[in-house]
Formats: C-alpha cells, sequence, structure tokens
C-alpha cells in the first residue's frame, strides 16, 4: 500500500494511492496515520478495503509528511563508503548515529528554507525507514518485521553548523524545513528488497546524486538492530538510513544550496519530492 497525508499544513488527511495512482480518502476510515495505525494488524485491516469504494479526491492536493506524531527522527552518518570519501572521513566501524528534530519535519513538496545566516546548506537523498511495532533489543535476523513501511528523504544539512559549530552533528541537521518527508509511506509487503532500491536527486535540472541502497555499509536491518540497543524504537519513529555520494560538501569547489534553487529527488517505487529553495523568514 501506498500510505499519504494530504491537505493544508495541520489539517492533513489520511489517504492512500489506490493502482491507478489515484488518490482515496481514508478519514471515513481512519483519523490518521500515525503510530496506531502503523502495527501488523491494523495495516492488514486496510489491505482488506476494497479500494474502488473509497472517495477519490479531487485535483492535487499538498503532501504532508504521510506519518504524523513521529516521535523519535533518528539519522545514520556516513553509510555509504564513496561518501564518507568524499567528505574526507574513515568509513565507521560501527553505525554513526544521531537525531533531526522531529520540528523540522515537513511534506516532500514544501520548499526548504535557508536558516538565519546559512552559508552551507546541503542536500542528502535517503531512504526513510518507519517503525511499526516497539523494538528493543532486537536481532538482526528479525528486525524488518517490525518495520511498517519506507519513504523517501531529503536529509537536508548545514555543514556549517554540522562540522564547523563544535559537538555533535545535530545542530546542522535540525532547522526548520530540513526533513521533507514522503510523498508515500509504502508498506514493507510491497517493497520485497529494501536493499536494491535506486535513488537520485537533481538540483536545478543536473543530476547531482545516483546510487542505491545495496552499497550501503550497514543493511537496514543491521541498522535497526543496533539502534535498538541505544533507544527502544517505537511505532511512527523514523530512521532516515544515509546518502550515496554526489551532496555539495564533496564537489571541487563545494556546492551549496542558494535562494531560488529548485531541488528534485526521488527513490525507486518510494515517489518523488520537489522543493524550491527559500530565504530565511519568521
Amino acid at each position: 500500500m501506498k500510505l499519504v497525508r494530504y491537505g493544508n499544513p495541520g489539517k492533513e488527511k489520511p489517504g492512500l494511492i489506490d493502482a491507478e495512482g489515484k488518490l482515496r480518502d481514508l478519514s471515513g476510515v481512519i483519523k490518521d496515520i500515525g503510530p496506531d495505525q502503523l502495527g501488523d494488524a491494523a495495516l492488514a485491516r486496510l489491505r482488506k478495503l476494497k479500494t474502488a469504494n473509497l472517495p477519490l479526491v479531487k485535483g492535487s492536493p499538498r503532501m504532508g509528511s504521510p506519518v504524523n506524531g513521529i516521535g523519535k527522527f533518528i539519522a545514520i552518518g556516513l553509510n555509504y563508503a564513496d561518501h564518507a570519501a568524499e567528505s574526507g572521513l574513515p568509513i565507521p566501524k560501527e553505525p554513526i548515529v544521531f537525531m533531526k528534530a522531529t520540528t523540522c519535519i515537513q511534506g516532500p513538496n514544501d520548499p526548504v528554507m535557508l536558516p538565519k545566516g546559512s552559508k552551507k546548506t546541503d542536500w542528502e537523498v535517503e531512504l526513510g525507514v518507519v517503525i511499526g511495532t516497539k523494538a528493543q533489543y532486537v536481532s538482526q535476523k528479525d528486525a524488518l518485521s517490525f518495520v511498517a513501511g519506507y519513504c523517501t528523504v531529503n536529509d537536508i544539512s548545514e555543514r556549517e553548523y554540522q562540522i564547523e559549530r563544535g559537538g555533535t552533528w545535530d545542530k546542522g541537521k535540525g532547522c526548520d524545513t530540513f526533513g521533507p518527508l514522503g510523498p508515500w509511506l509504502v508498506t514493507r509487503d510491497d517493497v520485497p528488497n529494501p536493499q536494491k532500491l535506486g535513488m537520485w536527486l537533481d538540483l536545478n535540472g543536473k543530476r547531482m546524486q545516483i546510487g542505491s541502497t545495496r552499497t550501503m555499509i550497514f543493511s537496514i536491518a543491521k541498522l535497526i538492530s543496533y539502534v535498538s540497543q541505544f533507544m527502544t524504537l517505537m511505532p511512527g519513529d523514523v530512521i532516515t538510513t544515509g546518502t550515496p555520494p554526489g551532496v555539495g560538501l564533496g564537489m571541487k569547489p563545494p556546492l551549496y544550496l542558494k535562494k531560488g534553487d529548485v531541488i528534485a529527488l526521488g527513490i525507486e517505487g518510494l515517489g518523488e519530492q520537489h522543493q524550491l529553495v527559500v530565504p530565511f523568514t519568521r
């Protein structure tokens, strides 16, 4: 299934994309798509619906984050060897874990806002994993059974804040608008092998990133198992799993986002995002 949340910010309704690519309204069936709707039993009930009987949504409404009520937005750094090389950093021996603020989460096509005084805002196409079942000290063998589904993420990053301002990476990763998610949450039954998904990102029509989840250093199953050793993963938590090469930081000379830039990105089977870069506003 492809689950969505559509409508104006803060007033999104639940929906799904049917087999013909049409948007259907789910608000008569569930109140929202959040932690309570992400477990196996809840998703099984949605799969049994006759989608042809669900109301069609007219027009092309805004898409919000496909999941509401995200408790933790966890990110993995340097999870592709060639991205570590372009960043001038060694391949990590264990996953690098940091947090993105949940206040940075937004719809997939909402504008990306440059932070006040930003000099080095960058892009990163990533595979997002949405947890469906409480996960604590899970094995790598069982890890994928705790997944509700997958989505496209743009891990927007301010490199000066991340690297040059001391301390952890978090301060360069959680600025407002730095977490576009979606357009869809694709349930795990429709993603038979999340380690074979092509991914890409364009800036102003020029291909900057191209890669595949098959080249991850640490697999999705490994990441879920690993993170669950340090914190309990709850339904609705999101793990964004790292980016392939081609980010602005790795260019010679480096290239960063500016007002008026247009970003387009996508992951095989998980949909595309399109964002206009805008200046800081209160």
